[in-house]
């Protein structure tokens, strides 16, 4: 059942980026500022932290962390196309500093006690189903260290109940650090009220956490 929802959505996303300029849906902003302040507080100064993006795909963060000195981000995105999008927007140096990665969140990815940071923007609110969204905490765990970070941004009770034609899972930040469990440990959470393209307002949730 897992495997056919990773398939769903796999589909999905690649028609998705292979129709949509990056700047014509809806999650779109020029830089995401939230994301970037609290990546920094996470990492502590240290560029080399090895960060993830999980879901990362088209977005500008790259090149924000790039250009702020890191050099141990991997961005993962379940389409390959919209990992393409940045490749061919960053270049050179820049694009190689960067590993890319085409696979989903709900599989084990990366070496155990491997990341320093975990960011995650509009990843986990797509998993409707317990077996996902169990499937991706486990696959967190295992990968952070230690005395790691975990951010993940959702909609929040007042954001939409869809977004691109698939239905979400909103939170707020008592629900969303409870997807978790008690081994992390919520240090932060936020609000923020996203404006789309096109006009429209979405509200986000951020739980900012660290790893027991």
């Amino acid at each position: 059942m897992l495997r056919d929802e990773v398939s769903v959505l796999q589909q999905h996303w690649e028609t998705v980026y292979g129709t949509k300029a990056p700047d014509q849906v809806s999650w779109f902003r020029p830089h995401l500022e939230t994301s970037l302040r609290l990546i920094e507080r996470a990492a502590g100064g240290n560029r080399a932290a090895r960060i993830v993006d999980m879901g990362g795909g088209a977005s500008t963060l790259p090149d924000d962390l790039v250009r702020c000195g890191y050099t141990g981000l991997t961005v993962v995105d379940i389409s390959q196309k919209a990992l393409d999008v940045a490749r061919r927007r960053l270049s050179g140096d820049a694009m190689a500093a960067v590993r890319w990665v085409c696979g989903d969140a709900t599989t084990e990815l990366f070496a155990a006690r491997s990341v320093d940071v975990w960011h995650d923007r509009a990843v986990f609110h797509f998993l409707t189903s317990e077996e996902a969204r169990q499937a991706y905490v486990r696959h967190v765990r295992r990968a952070m260290r230690p005395g790691g970070h975990v951010i993940v941004g959702t909609f929040g009770p007042e954001g939409p109940l869809k977004c691109s034609g698939l239905d979400v899972v909103r939170y707020d930040a008592g629900t969303l650090h409870g997807e978790f469990g008690g081994a992390f440990r919520l240090m932060d959470s936020l609000q923020e009220i996203h404006e789309t393209p096109w006009g429209s307002q979405q509200q986000f949730v951020y739980c900012y956490c660290s790893v027991e």
